[in-house]
């Protein structure tokens, strides 16, 4: 918590602090003026004191409304204020992360620490400041006033003290793990609802709905018993306060009427008393009310912390990047693994792409092909060897100039909530629309986008699920073409293309992309039978490099794949 309450500002805290304090000493004068009214007052018939102590209990009173409302809105604005900081750095450093960050968090539990952890921390920060300043005020100064009232009602309070502090020590050491699993399980839980709504149409297609919902079902019994037992725990305290102090009250009032019988006391210092052990019950209310909150709190913070401090496994060079030398993409002896995997995905790639060339690759699913382009943008680093952009290093360019020379198309089609404009400005912020309908012409989009009511201002629902998956992979497409770059990436992006609209789009995008090096991750061997340089992988490793004929005629693994896909193919017809 300590880094969360750094970033508090102190003006706004400390007048805050001051206007609590106010609240807190005219809830603690107002006992004394009514024991006063009592014993000077109404036990002796004197008006006067009766009018002036009353007209004084208003005005205080009234002081105390005053700060309690202004600190409340104070703490409330300081909580929040925070609460929105901690989210932006949150989902800042969440955008730096790369592939290999968001593989060891996952997108369920970042969620889960943007929003669930911030606001139990917000919360903490907002109640803690409030009341953990006033509870000690209305404990301490309860038994003090108390003590000023009558010194013998005051030991009776102290020795409430060590009792209550017992029973919060051992209710805090027993529910902390509680909270920090209640959160796992919660991650878990938003993982499970995430899955099932992402995958809903698979579920239903095998008929696993039963199955889907028993599996989130467990996870949701197991977070509610864990919320309970923790929740039991913690209510044990409130009782346990209550018990204690109404003996301590009960107390006070048998010696009070004991003192009272033989003259020794009055009876407003009774009453007084009466009040303050309302207030000292108070405090240890906010006490415990905040102690259900810290580990919750102190949970949450350890969990924002950890990716607030996780170290980037991508780092910026920390020179500027040397002069380019050559237009092109090189790979250099690559060799690439994911985290805690025995097997390295790629293994000695190798290869070497001129500006204005097509640079394709093909390959068994698992066998690669991702990883290999994702390593490009330095989505994930090579565990050794080089990749080369332009002759330098991609490790010695800033991450901004790189990302700046790379255009990709998605495996998966991915639209933002918006508009198409919107996310056609993706690729490139000043483009004009004339320079939009270019690009959605090259990606073969420009008819149905032109036949929307609303033409480029249509709405894009989230993840572009108004669109079909062909035409959200050509608006993708169009997207990554209007941007200028030097090297563009097409992974397994046309997929959801027919094979007309497919040669389309590879023939029209050729003047975008004729000065670029053009990378073309592909299922299919229709798509690129044109490519300058085509790489077999096959487990990882290059098994094959060269054009369409010559693999066509040497290599037995991409011959492997022609045969399989004319089969395919020759098989659909027959069943026509």
């Amino acid at each position: 918590m300590l880094s969360q309450i750094k970033r508090l500002p102190v003006f706004q805290t400390l007048i805050a602090i001051v206007f609590l304090l106010i609240q807190s000493s005219t809830g603690l004068y107002l006992p004394y003026l009514t024991a006063t009214i009592i014993n000077q007052g109404i036990a002796k018939g004197n008006t006067q004191v009766i009018w002036v102590q009353g007209g004084l209990m208003i005005g205080v009173a009234i002081i105390g409304l005053v700060g309690s409302t202004l600190n409340s809105w104070l703490f409330t604005k300081i909580a929040y204020e925070l609460g929105g900081d901690i989210r932006s750095d949150l989902y800042r450093k969440i955008l730096s992360f790369s592939k290999a960050e968001f593989d060891h968090f996952g997108s369920a539990s970042l969620i889960t620490r943007d929003t669930d952890d911030v606001t139990q921390i917000q919360n903490l920060v907002q109640t803690g400041l409030q009341f953990l300043l006033m509870a000690p005020i209305q404990l301490v100064g309860g038994i003090i006033m108390t003590w000023i009232l009558e010194p013998r009602f005051g030991i009776v309070f102290l020795a409430v003290v060590p009792f209550l502090v017992i029973i919060y020590l051992l209710i805090f050491r027993r529910v902390t793990p509680l909270y920090a699993k209640i959160q796992t399980l919660m991650d878990k839980l938003n993982l499970a609802f995430k899955e099932g709504l992402s995958g809903v149409k698979v579920i239903r297609a095998f008929n696993k709905e039963t199955a889907e919902y028993d599996k989130y079902e467990n996870l949701n019994q197991a977070y509610s018993k864990t919320s309970i037992t923790a929740g039991t725990i913690m209510g044990f305290f409130i009782p346990a306060l209550s018990l204690l102090l109404n003996f301590a009250s009960l107390l006070i009032v048998w010696m009070g009427s004991q003192f009272v019988a033989d003259g020794s006391l009055q009876v407003g210092s009774i009453v007084g008393a009466i009040s303050y052990a309302s207030q000292i019950l108070a405090g240890f209310a906010s006490i415990s009310f905040i102690i259900m909150m810290i580990p919750k709190g102190q949970i949450s913070a350890q969990r924002v912390n950890e990716v607030l401090n996780q170290p980037l496994s991508i780092s910026e060079p920390t020179n500027n990047a040397p002069a380019e030398t050559a237009k092109g993409l090189t790979f250099e002896h690559v060799d690439f693994r994911y985290l805690g995997a025995s097997k390295p995905a790629l293994a000695d790639i190798s290869f070497s792409v001129k500006a204005g060339e097509t640079f394709a690759i093909i390959g068994s699913t698992g066998d690669g092909k991702s990883s290999l382009v994702n390593l490009i943008s330095r989505l994930y680093d090579a565990e050794s060897g080089q990749v080369e952009l332009n002759g330098v290093d991609v490790k010695q360019i800033p991450q901004s100039q790189l990302h700046a020379k790379i255009s990709y198309v998605p495996q998966t089609a991915m639209l933002f909530f918006g508009t198409i404009r919107s996310n056609m400005l993706v690729g490139k912020p000043e483009a004009t629309d004339d320079e939009i309908w270019q690009a959605l012409e090259m990606a073969q989009a420009k008819d149905f986008v032109a036949a929307l009511p609303d033409g480029l201002d249509s709405q894009v629902a989230k993840a572009g699920d108004n669109f079909s998956g062909g035409q959200k992979q050509r608006l993708c497409i169009a997207r990554a073409l209007l941007k200028d770059a030097d090297v563009y990436v097409f992974d397994d992006s046309f997929s959801a293309l027919d094979f007309k609209t497919d040669a389309a789009v590879r023939q029209s995008m050729r003047a975008k992309t004729g000065n670029a090096v053009t990378m073309i991750v592909a299922q299919r061997i229709a798509s690129i039978t044109t490519a300058d340089q085509i790489a077999v992988l096959d487990q990882g490793s290059i098994v094959g490099l060269g054009t369409h004929a010559e693999l066509a005629k040497t290599n037995p693994v991409y011959q492997q794949i022609m045969k399989s896909q004319s089969y395919s193919e020759e098989d659909h017809s027959d069943a026509k």
